[in-house]
């Protein structure tokens, strides 16, 4: 609990309350005067042990009350008089000794309330109590078990490195201590002792042995600031370092300028001045900062260029031809006093003397030649092959060499011939194919593509950019094998469900989706009909399923139970509307919108041609007179069989051959005097009813069906074999004689799928087709309405297959298969018999031939 009396601050924190003893902790602290101890009351003793009654392990609310109001006004007449005061009453500690003293703390392992006398262990990081022997178990247990050596707290997850053994009072001074009433509980109720919190602090903990952390240090002491030019009485242990307003005032890097900063941790800053540098052989400046290189000073200079120092040597005749430097140049290299050998370095100068030659005196004289070969090695050789220098011994650089030699490229796939004369280094003896590198990188996904590549890691140097798993982001990580890691980013805000009951406190990690909430969802809704789906984090609601009753899309009738978010309904019925022509009335089923998508009635026009009565059949015309189109009737014969659709004029003249044929047949009645009526034959309606002549198929079905009746056969039975080839269409012969085995195959299939469904328990047997063509689904379909089986095609282009399904009792085989039928038309048939003509002579038989006409065949006459 937090107390403010006028402009201090008091926090009071119980600390515990429990048999005939108080225990507090006062901490005063002033912010610019001399501190003093708050006076305590005088039935309480500061940081000790006093008794004040013999009542139970617990206090009565109205006694706590009345003595914290007395410690109150205390405190605001040392306010009136001292300045701030901060009174800690430890309210985490006390808590958790009344817990204890109550039996109402429990075991984070067991989940068992630990008893007054039962053995514990306190955790020293967190002062988690626990039962010994539940920590020894989880101490022993894999799931404790640590990354490295050691165990890890249940609660905090510290690592420990020591197993907890024994049953200790909370200060550790203490094994198996006794529990007594007036005391607190595990405890040895003597002074704590122990080290405080504190960095520098070396005071040991004053008051009773207790669980939880031990209280701040109130001793004061007088420390330093930073820079060390004041000093400050403060409260022992205190963590934040004394900052004066002065300036630091220490020397700077450069060993020339002060620190200017005001009183502050940690090493002071690098001099931020600017300063003006030269090099060594005094040609380049910089600016830099004040202290850069400092110990690289000589006297001259700071840093070197790394360019020619040409400083004039003491010979006064040569120039210094090394990298800028420190210090004094170095004696001329061609100095006499130096120079001892001749230039290819076999022979001394001093037995050239002996051979006649002169002295050097100065660096400017040259330096005599032995004549013998140089043989220094050249820049074209390598490690197998060394190449001399064939000149004979002179100054200067050696080549170029007259040799020719096979150049490998860096990677060693390819070689050329080159002329050494063109080589000065050895580096130029290495070049650079035009090979790319074909090897897959780290990542294990893209090829290297390098030129002439030497590298053996192959390190992909792309970034990844796979989206992570939150799907919001994209791995920035270099190119890699495996998964990606998940994503690092993180909302500190909490996340809720939409109506805000279910909460997901942060972290949040990124992608996460919002909690599942068992509440009804309540948002605003398109309906009013009761709500029962569950809050969700979807923007659409799902559709409302709550049945209603409808009109259909035509207003022809009104649906019941139909769901709420259905909203196009047809009844099934046709539309019936009447069209914008007048003349014709929708056909479409019940539908929405217009009748007319494109705006004009397509309907055949029914008005009657002026010259044979016909209907017109032309597309709708309102508006225009009919057409002229030739007019064409279906016409067919007398049993039925034959149909044909011939021009109107052809049917007016079948019918009169029709009417001919009837006027014949009632020829022979009018000859014995009988009368015959020929109006029905001359009036303009019969004339309309044109028919074609039976032919003789047509004779041989009526000549069957009167036999079957004759015979009582059930004509259904088809007992002739009419139907067997009636059955199948041209179109499917024709595809079943460009691919017969295709056929024979389906058919097969069709036919086991029938038999197995007739004589099965089951009612429906079903098969399904590999994907194929859109021609042999076709050949599939045709041949399921042959065999009464039902198909349907399934899936999208291009795995779209045929499922048929035979039902018991309703599908059936033909009495003849399509492919014995296609094997009999296609097998050749019987050659005719040969004609037998009457022999006489063979001069008779030409004479005859010559004179009169072929003879008469008779097929009849088998006489050899």
């Amino acid at each position: 609990m937090s107390l403010f009396l006028g402009s201090g601050r008091v926090s009071a924190k119980l600390c515990h309350a429990s048999g005939s003893r108080l225990y507090t902790t006062v901490d005063v602290m002033r912010s610019n005067k001399t501190p003093r101890e708050l006076r305590p009351a005088p039935d309480q003793q500061l940081y000790g042990r006093k008794k004040i009654n013999h009542e139970p392990a617990y206090l009565k609310l109205a006694q706590f009350e009345l003595g914290l109001n007395k410690m109150i006004g205390k405190i605001s007449q040392c306010l009136s008089r001292e300045g701030s005061i901060i009174v800690v009453w430890m309210l985490s500690t006390g808590c958790l000794i009344e817990q204890l003293s109550e039996e109402k703390y429990e075991c984070m392992v067991c989940c068992d309330v630990i008893r007054l006398m039962a053995p514990v262990w306190s955790c020293q990081s967190c002062f988690h109590v626990f039962h010994l022997n539940c920590i020894k178990k989880w101490a022993r247990s894999p799931a404790s078990q640590a990354d490295a050596e050691g165990w890890r707290c249940p609660a905090c997850q510290n690592v420990a490195l020591k197993h907890p053994t024994s049953y200790t009072c909370f200060c550790g001074k203490v094994t198996n201590p006794e529990w007594q009433r007036s005391e607190i509980p595990h405890s040895c109720g003597d002074m704590c002792g122990k080290k405080r919190s504190g960095l520098d602090c070396n005071h040991p903990c004053n008051i009773l042995c207790h669980p939880g952390p031990c209280p701040q240090c109130p001793a004061f002491v007088t420390k330093s600031c930073i820079c060390g030019k004041t000093s400050q009485p403060m409260r022992c242990g205190q963590g934040a370092a004394l900052q004066c307003n002065q300036s630091c005032g220490c020397t700077l890097n450069c060993a020339e300028h002060s620190c200017v900063k005001v009183c502050h941790s940690g090493p002071c800053p690098p001099c931020q001045l600017q300063v003006k540098q030269v090099c060594y052989c005094g040609v380049t400046t910089r600016d830099v900062l004040c202290g850069t290189d400092k110990e690289g000073f000589d006297g001259s200079g700071h840093f070197s260029c790394q360019k020619i120092c040409g400083k004039m040597l003491s010979c006064e005749a040569h120039c210094c031809q090394r990298v800028c430097h420190r210090g004094l140049c170095q004696p001329c290299p061609r100095s006499p006093s130096l120079v001892k050998m001749c230039p290819c370095g076999q022979t001394q100068l001093s037995k050239l003397l002996e051979f006649g030659y002169s002295e050097r005196k100065s660096c400017s004289d040259p330096i005599p030649s032995c004549g013998k070969t140089c043989n220094k090695p050249l820049a074209c050789g390598s490690s197998d092959t060394i190449h001399l220098c064939e000149k004979l011994c002179h100054e200067g650089v050696c080549g170029p060499c007259s040799l020719n030699s096979t150049v490998r490229c860096r990677c060693g796939s390819k070689t050329k011939f080159t002329p050494l004369t063109l080589v000065s280094v050895s580096d130029e003896l290495v070049f650079t194919c035009e090979r790319r590198c074909n090897k897959k990188r780290s990542c294990g996904r893209h090829k290297c593509g390098e030129l002439c590549c030497v590298t053996m890691e192959h390190k992909c140097p792309l970034i990844c950019g796979y989206k992570l798993n939150c799907g919001l982001h994209r791995c920035q990580e270099p190119c890699h094998k495996g998964n990606c890691e998940p994503c690092w980013q993180s909302s500190f805000d909490e996340l809720t469900c939409h109506c805000g009951l279910s909460v997901l406190y942060p972290p949040v990690p990124c992608g996460t989706k919002p909690p599942e909430c068992k509440s009804l969802c309540t948002r605003r809704h398109e309906c009013e009909h009761p709500v029962f789906h569950n809050c969700h984090s979807e923007e659409k609601c799902p559709p409302c399923t709550y049945l209603t009753q409808k009109w259909c899309m035509g207003k022809h009738e009104q649906r019941s139970n139909i769901p709420c978010h259905l909203q196009d309904i047809s009844c099934g019925l046709v539309c019936n509307k009447t069209l914008p022509c007048d003349m014709h009335r929708c056909r479409r089923i019940c539908h929405r919108g217009d009748c007319l998508s494109d705006g004009r009635c397509q309907q055949p026009c029914m008005l009657p041609r002026p010259d044979c009565s016909h209907p017109c059949s032309a597309p709708c015309h309102t508006g225009s007179s009919c057409p002229l189109s030739p007019c064409t009737v279906a016409v067919e014969c007398g049993c039925g069989r034959r149909k044909e659709t011939v021009v109107c004029p052809e049917a007016a003249s079948s019918y009169q051959r029709y009417a001919a044929i009837a006027m014949a047949s009632k020829l022979s009645d009018m000859q014995l005097g009988e009368t015959m009526d020929i109006a029905p034959l001359l009036t303009k309606k019969e004339r309309k009813q044109a028919r074609l002549e039976c032919d003789q198929e047509c004779a041989t079905l009526e000549r069957n069906r009167r036999l079957a009746e004759a015979l009582q056969i059930d004509p259904s039975s088809d007992p002739f074999n009419i139907r067997s080839t009636s059955v199948y269409s041209d179109s499917l012969k024709d595809d079943a004689r460009k691919d017969l085995k295709f056929v024979t195959e389906i058919e097969e299939e069709i036919r086991n799928l029938v038999d197995l469904a007739n004589k099965g328990k089951q009612s429906k047997r079903s098969h399904c087709f590999p994907p194929m063509n859109r021609e042999h689904r076709k050949v599939i379909h045709d041949l399921a309405e042959v065999y009464c089986v039902e198909s349907v095609s399934y899936d999208s282009e291009p795995k779209r297959n045929v499922v048929i399904t035979a039902q018991k009792g309703k599908s059936a085989c033909p009495n003849c298969s399509l492919t014995s039928l296609i094997e009999r038309e296609t097998t050749m048939r019987a050659p005719p018999p040969i004609a037998h003509i009457k022999q006489h002579s063979s001069q008779y038989v030409s004479s005859v031939n010559m004179a009169k006409d072929e003879p008469v065949i008779d097929y009849f006459d088998v006489q050899d």
